[in-house]
């Protein structure tokens, strides 16, 4: 499928070639594909009213109703996941199999949200006075700015709208300057979606009910900025979520931030190193290490590092890098020169910090000059030194090894950090230890499988420069609403909490 088959089944050839508008570029080949119109301070502003506007009428719809709108946007994304798919794969460079898992997870979650719009449950708590009752409900919040980066530039819109269409609320997006079609395909599938709900219930889910706002690092700042916003989701950079929560906080908003991952695997000596192995590649290669979920440092047992490594040079000496779209390629390129030069300026220091670099150096450069393909690079590191601290969006994997579990959990616990995190092991002990308190700090722990490729039915986030914010599955639906405590007298009499009289 070209691109302008593409563009055209998704509606928006149109809405991707805007006359005069900001060129778009693909990492594949490093050409134009369309060109779109940014949003100016003053337009995000203007979307943000329209979406206050919506969210007063959409909050009172009932939630079941609610959901019924992120169902049929869920049939749109099955109907258009080829084509879905395929753009976010041009547009972002991952290889077409984890574009179309993309959609698959952005299906996954409306599916999920469709079943929470029936369980949005409070709770009922015990008064300590006669006849009384206490219980906890929850409330739509308002509007949800939603800010989101270039590697999953489909899902991570999901996730959150999916949850804050049912929980009643409106939402603005600013997508990344990097994947702005995609934003606009996924705009133009929710107003198929919104034309055929208002076709069974007319007049019911409002204009302004999704707002796409293209733009700069200023229309983010909009949204961070504006008391009409009280939740803003931020994905993206450590530094980028530290000027959002800043912001946010300074009006008493609410942030769910999903930053930067520093990820690590420990393989104890009793692992299953094939199964190792496989899970090692795809989380450290997989999407050209440009997931936050990415595995960047394997910490292996003394007594199989060698085993290991020299088992992971074979891979990555032969993984297949290439053309996306193309059968058999598993690495794609790299984003942008930025991300190619972080990756050379990353592996220079770990070269003067003692490192051993296998791999690391660009190929392909015949596809194009603004096409950056990469062989994955391994470095072994003598110790967890400075570079290592670091998040670099590219696929470094640094190794390091260990002699006991209490040295390796501290080495994964070492970086500022903590998002997802593995360990590889067939001792019962050892599992449980690095799942306890005094294991992982992350908000990922995983047993017996790699730091990449969540499911949506899990919390999805993590701690420290992580940004604590939780998004996706289990009760990550709070974070779109507002708590209340209620206490209801059906008595006639009233009396105090705490035996306090006030006799009057």
């Amino acid at each position: 499928m070209n691109l302008s088959r593409i563009l055209s089944s998704l509606s928006i050839d149109t809405l991707a070639t805007v006359p005069g508008g900001t060129p778009v570029r693909s990492p594949v080949d490093g050409t134009k594909m369309g060109s779109v119109k940014f949003a100016s301070a003053d337009d995000a502003t203007a979307a943000i009213e329209r979406a206050h506007a919506a969210f007063l009428q959409w909050r009172v719809v009932p939630a079941p109703v609610r959901g019924e709108l992120v169902r049929l946007l869920g049939v749109q994304l099955r109907e258009h996941k080829q084509a879905l798919g395929a753009l976010v794969t041009l547009e972002s460079g991952k290889i077409l199999s984890e574009g179309l898992g993309e959609v698959q997870e952005m299906i996954d979650i409306c599916d999920f949200a469709v079943g929470l719009s029936r369980q949005l449950y409070g709770l009922t708590i015990a008064s300590e006075r006669p006849g009384h009752r206490m219980m906890e409900t929850w409330h739509p919040v308002g509007v949800v700015g939603v800010i989101s980066a270039f590697n999953f530039p489909a899902a991570v819109w999901a996730w959150n709208s999916a949850l804050a269409f049912v929980c009643g609320d409106s939402v603005v997006w600013k997508p990344s300057e990097k994947t702005p079609l995609t934003a606009v395909a996924c705009h133009e599938l929710f107003k198929r979606a919104v034309a055929a709900f208002n076709k069974e219930n007319p007049g019911v889910a409002p204009e302004g009910l999704h707002e796409l706002v293209v733009g700069g690092r200023d229309v983010g700042e909009v949204l961070s900025r504006s008391t009409r916003v009280p939740v803003v989701s931020a994905t993206g950079s450590t530094r980028m979520g530290k000027a959002v929560a800043i912001e946010v906080a300074q009006r008493f908003g609410r942030s769910i931030l999903e930053l930067g991952g520093n990820n690590a695997m420990i393989v104890a000596p009793s692992a299953d190193l094939e199964l190792a192995t496989r899970a090692i590649t795809f989380s450290a290669v997989g999407t050209a290490g440009q997931r936050c979920t990415t595995l960047r440092r394997l910490i292996a047992h003394e007594s199989i590092a060698a085993n290991l490594i020299e088992r992971l040079n074979r891979i990555y000496g032969s993984v297949s890098v290439g053309h996306p779209l193309e059968s058999g390629t598993l690495v794609g390129p790299l984003v942008d020169s930025a991300a190619y030069e972080a990756m050379q300026a990353a592996l220079q220091d770990a070269r003067s910090q003692g490192g051993e670099v296998f791999g690391g150096e660009r190929v392909l450069q015949e596809i194009g000059p603004d096409a950056y393909y990469v062989r994955p690079a391994l470095v072994q590191m003598p110790a967890q030194t400075a570079v290592m601290q670091h998040e670099t969006f590219a696929p470094i994997l640094y190794v390091l090894t260990y002699k006991t579990l209490d040295e390796a959990v501290a080495l994964q616990n070492g970086v500022p950090q903590g998002l997802s995190s593995a360990i590889f092991t067939r001792d019962l002990g050892e599992a449980e230890t690095f799942l306890s308190a005094a294991g992982s700090d992350c908000g990922i722990a995983n047993v017996n499988i790699g730091t990449s490729g969540a499911e949506i039915g899990g919390a999805f986030g993590g701690e420290k420069e992580t940004g604590g914010g939780r998004e996706s599955g289990s009760d990550a639906w709070k974070g779109y609403m507002r708590r209340a405590t209620n206490t209801i007298n059906y008595s006639n009499k009233l009396p105090l909490a705490q035996g306090v009289r006030f006799d009057v």
